[in-house]
């Protein structure tokens, strides 16, 4: 089953992709927020089909076009006995002050987010390098 939303028109095209941020204060009395704010906030997504129907969006001040949507990968590292596909991670910045480590934006830096579990969708075999002795691995997850 696809994951359904709305985006202003002009942003409602395939393959446009975005960060969800969730829901404003003029959404909680919006007849559509139960189609609109279903989305993980903080979460990337791609469009994948714009259905031929709009509404009235008074947070965009224009009219909202449905549309299918589906997580973007995003690539983390995570402890080696994790690293399972099909498995479910919480992921989090790791408090490492290591920056010239090759993995630290994927580890601990500002785009991990704090806490948040994900889905993990593929597994690099290779271990990937930890400055700090963590045994570790790349993975993609949703």
């Amino acid at each position: 089953m696809a994951e359904i939303t709305l985006l202003a028109v002009a942003q409602a095209r395939d393959g446009f992709d975005f960060v969800y941020q969730g829901g404003a204060p003029v959404c909680r009395t919006c007849p559509y927020r139960h189609a609109c704010l279903t989305l993980d906030p903080g979460r990337r997504y791609v469009v994948t089909k714009v259905r031929p129907v709009t509404h009235p969006c008074a947070l965009q001040e224009t009219d909202a076009a449905v549309v299918e949507v589906k997580p973007v990968p995003r690539s983390f590292v995570v402890e080696s006995g994790s690293a399972v596909v099909g498995s479910s991670v919480e992921v989090g910045r790791y408090p490492c002050r290591r920056l010239d480590c090759p993995n630290w934006w994927a580890c601990a830096g500002p785009a991990v987010p704090s806490k948040q579990r994900f889905h993990v969708a593929a597994v690099d075999p290779e271990p990937a390098e930890c400055r700090i002795g963590r045994t570790l691995k790349r993975v993609d997850a949703v």
